[in-house]
């Protein structure tokens, strides 16, 4: 080619490229949902990496070791840090096919759904002599079975008609009637560990965690919806009450306590490891079966986290007794903080300190397991990230209720990094050290079940048009539905989750959205609107409204910021606030 026709191209592709940058500036909706596409597809080829290495390599097995492209029967593992009493005929469960099965539907693949729904239905038992753990084993097996039977019952879903007779709710009651023996204790909290053939084991450990006997109620409660049996919800409900009663003077709750005798092993708590879905369950059950009851202890758990917990951005642990601080870490787990804050409205204070994680992520490329905030550094002996989803899930859903394409960018800067250091040809790897990025030969199921869920979400939420879903903790979605509530709200949208209760009761409007009270509708009256209430609200303390400090204020109904007390005695949003 001679230079004069060189010249020719670069500026026939300059004028190219200039006129799209133009186009590009000029319709920014345009390049934000080419951005979008960009992105769905990236996250689909990194799921579809994971996942069929999985059913290549390791199934019908637990995990993926990818590795040495082989695989573990992990299930009996799950939060068993010393391996003991492992199972010797255990040869896994399909764990990872479980946990894919939402993620394939949001994903769009109809067809590979109802064929591990086949296989799962024709091949898995849990008539198995293995000791699991029974809290992982509930977030993981049973939430994933009840999620993926609701969903193919969807007639949305389009599964091909008469081919599906309720399989996998039939595995749930199985699985679920082997919980049931763990409940039987003078407390009602359930032992952590359960041999799924033969129950309770001999001698069986006592020590539990808040999680672990806090965080039953959404599968368990669904499946008692599902099935008609209560016994189910019942046993996590009980739990539930119980555990909240041995709560402080100051509504905290320790991270361990004994199964028999009700008492506290570990008083220290915070936000993070053995607590986290505690709070999450809460919040989430309320929304998903309407009893108050779980509203009125999440209220006051939430207002005393913030009150003892955090500082500035971040949250501390602290003693459950006292309310002083014990230790100033950053657990990996505790990102998914801004995403429960974000169901209750409470969005300045999500965005906050997802900002601080997103830098520690930047920082190191992942999020460390645990950082010293205090020291500035990582823990000398915690230095894993094994593939977690809870800053992805956060991500999400502030984009949700913000739109703000900044977290976007967050999920792109996430979904580059778990491409850049965790991703091998056999599948995608735990990261040992994130100072060194020494891989760890595992594949955690939930990278499948949240990590890549959340991260696709974020650029494409068709799935969730329309419909109304509650995430479990292992991501799997559940439907909100009327009949599963003694009183449903009037209106309930997955666009703000917003709640409005009778026009003769005050309403409380929490929201996945910027604005605080999305209730307010051009059908809504004036009158209607003045009884809005958010979620984030906290109310008076005093009966009278007269205030002595600005403890007694509380939060403001409809901003959700905190309100002062004036030298009057009066509660308000002051100028100088």
């Amino acid at each position: 080619m001679s230079i004069r026709h060189w010249r020719t191209w670069v500026l026939i592709i300059f004028l190219i490229s200039t006129a799209l940058l133009k186009l590009s500036l000029s319709d920014p909706d345009s390049h934000l949902c080419r951005k979008k596409l960009l992105m769905r597809e990236k996250v689909r080829r990194m799921f579809y990496h994971a996942y069929d290495n999985y059913m290549k390599y390791a199934f019908p097995h637990d995990e993926l070791k990818p590795l040495t492209k082989s695989f573990t029967d992990s299930l009996s593992e799950l939060g068993n840090l010393r391996l003991e009493h492992l199972p010797q005929n255990y040869k896994g469960s399909a764990l990872t096919l479980i946990e894919s099965l939402s993620s394939l539907l949001i994903l769009g693949n109809n067809t590979e759904f109802e064929r591990a729904v086949s296989w799962l239905s024709e091949n898995l038992t849990f008539d198995v002599d293995a000791r699991v753990n029974l809290f992982e084993c509930n977030i993981r097996v049973l939430g994933g079975l009840v999620s993926a039977h609701m969903l193919a019952i969807d007639s949305r879903n389009r599964f091909t008609p008469g081919t599906y007779k309720n399989e996998l709710l039939t595995l749930a009651e199985d699985l679920g009637q082997r919980f049931l023996p763990a409940f039987s204790t003078p407390t009602g909290l359930p032992y952590a560990w359960i041999n799924l053939k033969y129950g309770v084991m001999a001698n069986e450990t006592t020590e539990t965690s808040t999680s672990g006997s806090g965080s039953l109620i959404l599968e368990m409660g669904a499946l008692s919806k599902l099935t008609g049996n209560p016994q189910y919800e019942a046993a996590a409900f009980r739990a539930l009450r119980k555990l909240w009663s041995l709560r402080s003077s100051l509504n905290l709750l320790g991270t361990t306590l004994d199964v028999v005798t009700g008492k506290w092993i570990e008083h220290s708590s915070g936000i993070g490891a053995g607590v986290d879905s505690f709070y999450e369950y809460l919040v989430k059950a309320y929304i998903l079966f309407g009893k108050e009851e779980y509203w009125r202890m999440f209220q006051s758990a939430y207002v005393a986290v913030q009150k003892y917990f955090r500082h500035g951005p971040w949250y501390h642990e602290a003693d459950m007794r006292t309310g002083h601080a014990t230790y100033w870490q950053l657990t990996s787990l505790q990102a998914f903080w801004p995403g429960v804050q974000v169901l209750v409205g409470d969005i300045a204070a999500a965005n906050s300190s997802h900002r601080e994680f997103f830098k520690v992520w930047e920082r190191f490329g992942v999020l460390p397991e645990r950082y010293l905030l205090d020291h500035q550094m990582l823990h000398p002996t915690e230095k894993y990230y094994p593939l977690r989803p809870e800053l992805a899930e956060s991500t999400f859903y502030l984009y949700q209720a913000t739109k703000d394409p900044w977290y976007l960018e967050v999920g792109e800067s996430i979904t580059d990094s778990l491409n850049l250091h965790t991703k091998v040809k056999g599948g995608f790897a735990s990261v040992r050290d994130v100072s060194t990025m020494v891989l760890e030969d595992h594949q955690h199921s939930f990278f499948l079940a949240e990590t890549c869920k959340y991260l696709y979400l974020l650029y494409d939420d068709s799935f969730l048009v329309d419909r109304n879903y509650i995430f479990t903790t292992e991501g799997h979605p559940l439907p909100v539905l009327s009949a599963w509530h003694d009183k449903f709200p009037e209106e309930y949208t997955l666009a703000n989750n917003t709640f409005i209760q009778r026009a003769s009761k005050v309403r409380r409007a929490s929201a996945m959205s910027l604005q605080v009270c999305p209730a307010m509708t051009a059908s809504t009256s004036r009158q209607a609107y003045q009884k809005l209430e958010s979620a984030c609200h906290v109310a008076d303390a005093r009966i009278d409204y007269r205030c002595l400090t600005d403890e007694d204020c509380g939060v403001d109904a409809t901003s959700c910021r905190r309100r002062s007390c004036s030298i009057a005695g009066f509660c308000g949003l002051w100028l100088f606030v």
